[in-house]
């Protein structure tokens, strides 16, 4: 029997590779001679850029500014003219210092000078992963490190974060670096929200960034401001409020195409292919539940197992089994299951994951 271990990370707790090394233990302690494909894949957030990595791209890393100023190590993927950027690498809620929130004051800029390594490597193609991030600036910060001039009334650039976007006056891109225009954009992620409303960036997303009531009716008009003066039509595209508007500014400066995180990334690494021969699949996230059914790396995995007709089962951190059940998958384990402290299975996973290996082994081979 050969079996595919493709489970997204456990956001701080486990990476994917980790999460598959740790079930294979665990099936080998029952089956040692079971044959077990490892395959790292993300959604588009955290984790995206080391499953393609582990699928023929080369890092190409960098120091960049994070998302409050401070300095990061940054890393991009390269393939041939292709360029796989990972957002959350610079301007990631993973990157702020001691996870101290900025909701009105974080920033993309990151996010712009690893397009811009990316354009000294010599892509053609840059695919912008774009989960995690820590911002709400849209897109802003990313837009200045390319060359734009956002400016306030007196002349000056405007300060960082999407609080100050109230302030800008012009956005001067005559300045923007003239290889853009020769290059495809794709906008890889799962998140459909316009830029602006009761579902737009701010109102959805940016309480999760640290912003309280006030902080968030300030960036809703300031998003707003910002796509006004850009006379732009996609402020209602789906996906332009993703990444605190990043998405908006990817549409309406970079021309990108937006695509789902998970299928892009699927198809980056071949999945089909690897999974081609085998007789069941295990994968997973953090927590699983009726808002994973939409978009999530599970279901992306899963909806490949179908056309192919091979048994998927799910293995999270914490799961609704109803849910698991009316998506598709023959089974649901989650680490809560062997474990009831929370803080436990986040911080010590491994053991769980070993004996939910075995518990797999015993019932489904």
């Amino acid at each position: 029997m050969k079996i595919a271990i493709a489970s997204d990370s456990f956001k701080g707790s486990a990476s994917s590779y980790e999460i598959a090394h740790w079930l294979e233990e665990g099936i080998h302690t029952v089956i040692p001679a079971c044959d077990i494909e490892k395959i790292a894949i993300g959604d588009g957030g955290e984790g995206s850029l080391d499953a393609v990595l582990q699928s023929g791209f080369t890092s190409s890393s960098l120091q960049v500014c994070g998302p409050v100023g401070n300095s990061v190590d940054a890393r991009i993927g390269m393939k041939g003219e292709t360029a796989f950027i990972e957002m959350a690498q610079a301007s990631g809620l993973s990157q702020l210092p001691s996870h101290k929130l900025a909701p009105l004051t974080a920033t993309s800029f990151g996010t712009g000078q690893l397009i811009l390594h990316a354009l000294n490597l010599g892509a053609k193609r840059i695919i912008l992963s774009v989960g995690g991030s820590a911002c709400t600036d849209a897109g802003a910060g990313a837009l200045q490190a390319l060359g734009a001039r956002i400016l306030r009334a007196d002349g000056s650039e405007i300060s960082q974060g999407g609080g100050a976007l109230i302030d800008v006056v012009k956005i001067d891109i005559s300045t923007l670096d003239p290889r853009i225009a020769g290059v495809e954009f794709i906008l890889a992620s799962d998140v459909t929200n316009p830029l602006l409303g009761p579902m737009g960036a701010a109102r959805i997303y940016s309480p999760q960034k640290g912003a309280n009531e006030n902080q968030v009716e300030l960036l809703e008009k300031s998003l707003a401001h910002f796509a006004q003066l850009s006379s732009s039509n996609h402020v209602a595209t789906p996906g332009a409020g993703a990444a605190g508007g990043l998405g908006f500014m990817a549409l309406t400066y970079l021309a990108a195409t937006a695509q789902s995180g998970v299928e892009t990334i699927l198809d980056l690494i071949s999945f089909d292919e690897k999974i081609a021969d085998v007789d069941l699949i295990i994968t997973g996230e953090g927590r699983f539940d009726a808002q994973s059914l939409s978009g999530k790396a599970p279901m992306g995995v899963l909806s490949r197992a179908l056309q192919n007709q091979i048994e998927t089962i799910i293995v999270v951190g914490q799961g609704d089994d109803a849910a698991a059940e009316a998506a598709g998958f023959s089974a649901l384990y989650s680490l809560t299951s062997f474990e009831s402290d929370i803080a436990t299975c986040i911080s010590n996973p491994a053991p769980l994951l070993r004996l939910i290996g075995q518990e797999i082994a015993r019932m489904h081979m």
